[in-house]
């Protein structure tokens, strides 16, 4: 037979696409939601003889650490609903019940705990869906997750629900009350059918997980192996509108010099509103006026000495979390809505019809930020002009698991304006093997301040791309990038802090694994090497990383990494070698442990010389009680050459949360930063004592993720080589309360 190269091709496409629906193929169970009208009392007892009546589910397959493994403890799901409501209940038995591990937490922050979920793909597309999480003692827990190109979740997300939880000699029992306004599903009157997975996270000296269904670690996607029910007939149209008035009040003084007096601050006092509008089932209009856009929760302490690239901090506020996975791209960091500072007035528009998944987002913004990157390094620039802003994206579901995505983004002042544009996607040859890419190209317009100040050009255009094969199945993986950035490329909304590049990448690993009662539980490495030019063609950086993991006992984890890079910076080449240990373990129900540590060579990128390098990041989460939880973490760098120190670096960060019930909480946050210059190792003029500290304490009470109250204070303070002692120069006083009315 004649076999030529179109032939070839034709057959591939074939053989994939017959791999690719061979998932169809996997046995799932099937299931029929109850409807029923509801008298639920919400006190985690399941006592009420609906849950009698309701669709019953039992979590048959242990899924961590053993494939399609027997649980080890028995538990049961129930669910119905009344048209407005998803009722889910959890029986999760316990031989030993002190040996449960739970405490009252804050919102999101029950992982490490025993606890139950309900996962269900509202849309049955086996792409997208809602987690649910309820812990022994009644904490929450919600999240997004997305299974387009692996499983990646998002906990940003909140939802209003109800739920309770009560500790039994049986174990624990588990009451959800979930309102169909917080999901996001098809519009129709007629018979849906989701993709559902019930589970439980079983916490010993091993990490077990329990689910009705029992997964194939050869098939890289999840969703496509839950199993399915079908009801929700008679769900209630609802006008699904939300107001949320805030009010805010502040008042922060400073000190002109330091050391001298506080000059106090007016109290500043703002009222905001929030609207959400479920517009149908599958679509959400978001609007605010006058926002309060502050964060709360302090940053975690990040050490900013020896980088030449700006550092990433979470997004924060309720405005932008809502809907944000529709605004998430492939490769690139196009969306960076921390760079939105502080707008008067914002619009949002998210949802997702058949295939069709679309975002919309229009605001201003009285403080512009950007970052300019190159491939020595980035710098953040305010511009102190006011902006507008849009950011819209679409994306297309094409078969099984392929798809297609349009991102855009603008934002513009009077003389300045960055525009971008994007084209990504990915195709899964079967269930294993995929390529995913992405395609953008930038336009910018330069204010005189930008041109003068940055020696830019009036007018920047460039393209960044990147195309990344994976294979990944159950023993090994295989994968391998391209990827490229122009040198005049900024995306001004997004985080992008790296230009003028092309890089080469290939790698893989594999593992084996023990069972639950064995020493290792797995074991795996990983290696790769990669290879980076500018776009005269020059070398940047060559790289091999090995790395080896191993997991046991106690929940405990040691990975031991060797590095050897060869990289560029500042017209020479700095040859390091570094190795790194990351580990971590539980030794008792209330205490974690982890360590990071590096010793090696690295560069001085202030003074461009190559130094050895020492780190070590300890940190500490215990639980003393139910209600007090301590979270202690410190880093310690320390650089030398030629024999000579150049710095000497300590950030502790101490965050105290104490739970009087599951809404009341007093949380304290002590940051301490130090560092310490040998002047002699500069060749610029620079501080000895380099010391910086802050510090919040807030109290607040949470009906749920909108209706709230907070109050606060916070200071911070400095003191380098004109200073004594530490100095205050700066405290707030603040409270906020804001109440979600839903109609």
């Amino acid at each position: 037979m004649f076999f030529n190269a179109k032939t070839a091709v034709i057959f591939s496409l074939f053989i994939s696409n017959f791999m690719f629906n061979a998932h169809g193929s996997i046995t799932k169970q099937h299931f029929e939601l109850v409807h029923q009208s509801a008298d639920i009392s919400l006190d985690g007892h399941v006592s009420e003889a609906e849950w009698s009546h309701a669709t019953y589910i039992p979590l048959i397959y242990q899924n961590e650490p053993n494939e399609r493994g027997t649980p080890p403890v028995k538990t049961d799901a129930y669910l119905f609903e009344d048209g407005e409501y998803l009722y889910v209940a959890f029986k999760a038995y316990d031989p030993d019940p002190t040996k449960i591990r739970a405490a009252l937490r804050d919102r999101d922050d029950l992982w490490a705990d025993d606890n139950v979920a309900l996962m269900i793909d509202t849309f049955n597309d086996e792409r997208t869906g809602y987690e649910f999480y309820v812990n022994p003692l009644g904490a929450q827990g919600d999240m997004r997750m997305t299974d387009i190109n692996g499983w990646a979740e998002d906990d940003s997300w909140n939802a209003i629900w109800d739920s309770a939880a009560t500790i039994t000699s049986e174990g624990y029992f588990v009451e959800m009350r979930i309102p169909f306004t917080a999901l996001r599903f098809p519009k129709s009157q007629q018979a849906q059918t989701w993709s559902i997975a019930v589970w439980r996270n079983y916490p010993r000296d091993v990490l077990y997980q329990t689910s009705n269904v029992g997964f194939d670690w050869n098939v890289v996607c999840s969703l496509c192996q839950f199993d399915k029910i079908t009801g929700l007939e008679n769900v209630t149209p609802s006008r699904n509108l939300q107001l949320t008035p805030t009010f805010t009040a502040l008042r922060h003084d400073e000190k002109q010099s330091v050391p001298g007096p506080w000059q106090q601050g007016d109290i500043d006092n703002e009222l905001g509103l929030d609207l959400r509008w479920g517009i149908t089932q599958d679509a959400v209009l978001n609007a605010t006026l006058n926002p309060d856009f502050s964060t709360v929760e302090a940053d975690s302490a990040q050490l900013d000495i020896n980088t030449n690239y700006s550092l990433f901090y979470a997004e924060r506020r309720a405005f932008f979390l809502d809907g944000a996975s529709f605004f998430n791209n492939n490769h690139f960091d196009l969306v960076y809505t921390r760079n939105i500072a502080d707008p008067d007035v914002g619009v949002k528009i998210t949802g997702k019809t058949d295939v069709h998944s679309y975002g919309l987002m229009l605001s201003d913004d009285k403080n512009t930020s950007l970052i300019l990157p190159s491939n020595q390094g980035s710098l953040l620039v305010n511009l102190n002009d006011e902006s507008k802003v849009a950011i819209g994206s679409y994306q297309l579901d094409i078969g099984n698991q392929h798809s297609l995505g349009l991102m855009a983004t603008h934002r513009e002042t009077d003389d300045y304006q960055n525009s971008v544009l994007s084209l990504g996607g990915a195709y899964w040859f079967n269930q294993t093997d995929s390529v995913q890419y992405q395609l953008t190209h930038s336009n910018t317009s330069n204010s005189l301040f930008l041109q003068d100040t940055f020696n830019l050009d009036e007018q920047q255009s460039d393209t960044a791309y990147k195309v990344e094969f994976y294979r990944e199945n159950r023993d090994y993986e295989l994968f391998a990038s391209v990827e490229e950035v122009g040198k005049d490329f900024r995306a001004d909304l997004g985080f992008v802090t790296k230009s003028d590049y092309k890089k080469y990448l290939v790698g893989g690993g594999q593992t084996w694994y023990g069972d639950e009662n064995s020493l290792l539980t797995s074991w795996e490495y990983e290696t790769d090497w990669d290879k980076t030019y500018a776009q005269n063609g020059d070398t940047l950086e060559e790289e091999v990383e090995l790395s080896v993991l191993l997991k046991s006992q106690l929940q405990s984890y040691l990975r031991v990494g060797l590095i050897h890079r060869d990289e560029f910076y500042f017209n020479d080449f700095f040859l390091q070698n570094i190795a790194y240990v990351q580990a971590g373990l539980s030794p008792t129900k209330d205490l974690k442990l982890t360590l990071y540590s590096s010793v090696g060579n690295k560069i001085d990128y202030t003074n461009a010389e190559l130094g050895d390098s020492f780190e070590f990041e300890p940190a500490i989460t215990w639980d003393v009680s139910d209600h007090l939880q301590l979270i202690l973490s410190h880093q310690y760098s320390k650089l030398e050459t030629d024999n000579q120190r150049v710095f000497t670096a300590n950030v502790t960060d101490l965050r105290a949360y104490y739970k009087f019930n599951m809404r009341s909480m007093l949380k304290l946050v002590l940051q301490f930063e130090d560092i310490d210059r040998e002047q002699a190792a500069y060749y610029f003029p620079v501080d000895k004592r380099n010391r910086e500290y802050g510090s919040q304490l807030v109290y607040s009470y949470k009906i749920n993720s909108q209706t709230l109250f907070y109050l606060g204070y916070s200071d911070a303070g400095y003191q380098d080589d004109s200073l004594r002692h530490l100095e205050k120069d700066q405290r707030t006083f603040f409270t906020k309360f804001s109440y979600a009315w839903q109609m």
